[in-house]
């Protein structure tokens, strides 16, 4: 007698989630650097958030970047430049931090009912970079300038404007995500979760 399949997180699940919570957190060893006005540094983590949606799909992509937010506020230095605990969300990234939930759960969402529809190889890669930089940069952004603004005393305008000298940069990240998030799943069928 076959049973129907459990929908439930499988072990699968978690190991995916802790690898690219792990990921992330990788990532973060790459020094920050600090441009600018705005007191945000650059880092590569946010590559991570747009692969972790793009690549796991919403939930466990959103899973593994909350992993990452819980072990900052219980203090572990997993952020870039070796950063941690519950002040970081009262700094200027806490905004940023706590939008890489949302960013991942939107990259996943639209890389698994819309990119995944696609069928033609570069429609489908220009389709995951779309949702790359809709969840990455701006439900990240959405979040994070006006926290900056808030923590730092910055008009929101000002924040806005000293937040577009990352954008650039996280383009790149966008386009680096799409590309390794197409040939993931060129080459292996996995289920968006």
């Amino acid at each position: 007698m076959n049973r129907p399949q459990e929908r439930g997180i499988t072990t699968r699940d978690v190991v995916l989630v802790a690898l690219f919570a792990a990921i992330i957190v990788a990532l973060g060893l790459v020094p920050p650097i600090t441009v600018g006005i705005v007191p945000v540094p650059i880092t590569l983590q946010t590559l991570g958030v747009m692969l972790a949606g793009a690549v796991l799909g919403p939930v466990r992509g959103a899973l593994a970047c909350g992993l990452v937010v819980l072990l900052t506020a219980v203090g572990l230095p997993v952020l870039a430049g070796g950063r941690g605990g519950l002040g970081v969300f009262a700094g200027p990234t806490g905004g940023y931090l706590v939008g890489w939930i949302p960013g991942a759960l939107v990259t996943g969402l639209m890389v698994k009912y819309w990119a995944a529809k696609l069928t033609r190889g570069w429609a489908k890669a220009g389709a995951i970079l779309a949702a790359c930089v809709a969840g990455g940069i701006v439900v990240v952004y959405a979040l994070g300038i006006p926290w900056l603004s808030v923590s730092s005393g910055l008009p929101l305008r000002e924040a806005a404007l000293g937040g577009m000298v990352f954008v650039p940069g996280d383009l790149i990240k966008a386009v680096a995500a799409a590309l390794v998030a197409h040939g993931v799943a060129r080459s292996y069928s996995m289920e968006l979760k």
